[in-house]
């Protein structure tokens, strides 16, 4: 990694790939807990320090890192579920 992540950075990443996004991976780095090619998940959320927190197909946790891992984006969210859990992360509240 190049280092820590400006705060512009980090808001780019979360406007980039917000919860429910899906994902394939292409290469993941991690000789501990390593996940193979091709496998899909689903984007929890991203954290403040830019790393998407992953729900994989499989059941595993492991997180993203963009620039460290590849991957590629296979879906995204409709702007009707964006809101929908915005409300609910709100507590039923509409904004």
């Amino acid at each position: 990694m190049k280092g820590f992540l400006s705060q512009k950075e980090i808001e780019r990443i979360k406007e980039e790939y917000p919860a429910g996004t899906r994902i394939e991976l292409i290469r993941m780095d991690d000789p501990y807990a390593p996940l193979e090619s091709g496998m899909m998940g689903t984007v929890e959320r991203v954290d403040d320090i830019g790393t998407l927190h992953m729900k994989w197909d499989n059941g595993r946790t492991l997180g993203v890192v963009p620039g460290e891992d590849s991957f590629k984006v296979i879906s995204k969210p409709s702007v009707e579920s964006l809101v929908k859990g915005t409300e609910q992360a709100m507590g039923g509240m509409s904004m």
